[in-house]
């Protein structure tokens, strides 16, 4: 995987244009009987603090697994399609994810899906502080008769994320004019990064007033100073790719298709004894 060509196509799912949804057009939604809302806030927080009408509960520790099959902390095809199973989503159904962080766990969510096979999933627009402050909340906890769904994952240049040899040999590429870019804060960054990594940390996006992403001419001027346009092939990293994933919303949500995470991150790679780049 050399070649900008060869790493086009991110995902096959969510047109990056509707991969964020506001507040507005989920309620406007809410009664439809395919648009399935997914809370993934610790179970305490949806009981006592209420949530969005409709929503099922996923917290983020049931999706995120170290000792999954698969790499990172990627729980497994069957695990996940388990999972949401029992939440009554099927593949069909659009799914609509949120959290009370500023969307970060959300997006993890929201990865994993595109990772198993789930096509229609969308980020909210602004936390749950945000949806509360305009819509009502429900409080009494959504059950939704099981489904079955079959296991699924999605490999290949259609995937969007991508594992260390692949890393690797980008890195060993110029000609393939890969921006990686490195999601975390200054310090870290500092500390040791990938060779010739930028950085953007994930709360860039965040306007702190709504809660949920700056407007896309605010985001396409930052990342456009790190060199990242819609031409130019994007691998994100953090340290175990949770804060990347809300930086990969963020890109695919501007326009930015060629995009990929690493999964593993620098978890993995410090696991395999590779070096990281320091600053004095």
């Amino acid at each position: 995987m050399t070649e900008k060509s060869e790493m086009s196509g991110s995902d096959g799912g969510t047109d990056g244009a509707e991969i964020v949804v506001s507040a507005a057009w989920l309620a406007d939604r809410l009664k439809e009987p395919t648009v399935r809302v997914v809370d993934v806030r610790d179970a305490w927080e949806y009981d006592a603090m209420g949530h969005v009408p409709g929503a099922v509960n996923v917290p983020f520790d049931a999706f995120r697994d170290r000792e999954g099959p698969d790499l990172g902390t990627l729980p497994g095809a069957a695990a996940f399609t388990d999972l949401l199973g029992d939440a009554g989503i099927a593949r069909s159904d659009t799914i609509v994810a949120y959290d009370d962080t500023n969307g970060v766990f959300a997006a993890r969510f929201l990865v994993t899906a595109l990772v198993y096979g789930f096509e229609d999933v969308h980020l909210l627009n602004g936390d749950f502080s945000a949806w509360k402050h305009d819509h009502p909340v429900d409080g009494d906890p959504v059950e939704r008769d099981p489904v079955t769904v079959e296991p699924r994952r999605v490999d290949g240049p259609e995937s969007p994320i991508l594992e260390h040899d692949a890393v690797v040999e980008l890195l060993e590429s110029p000609a393939a004019d890969v921006v990686f870019l490195d999601t975390r804060d200054a310090e870290e960054y500092a500390a040791g990064h990938l060779p010739g990594a930028v950085r953007f940390d994930w709360t860039e996006a965040v306007d702190p007033d709504t809660r949920g992403f700056r407007s896309p001419d605010v985001l396409r001027k930052r990342f456009a100073e790190r060199g990242i346009t819609p031409d130019r092939p994007v691998v994100l990293y953090c340290n175990t790719a949770r804060r990347l994933s809300h930086t990969y919303v963020a890109l695919r949500w501007i326009g930015v298709d060629d995009v990929h995470i690493y999964e593993g991150s620098l978890t993995e790679w410090r696991d395999h004894g590779r070096d990281l780049v320091a600053e004095e």
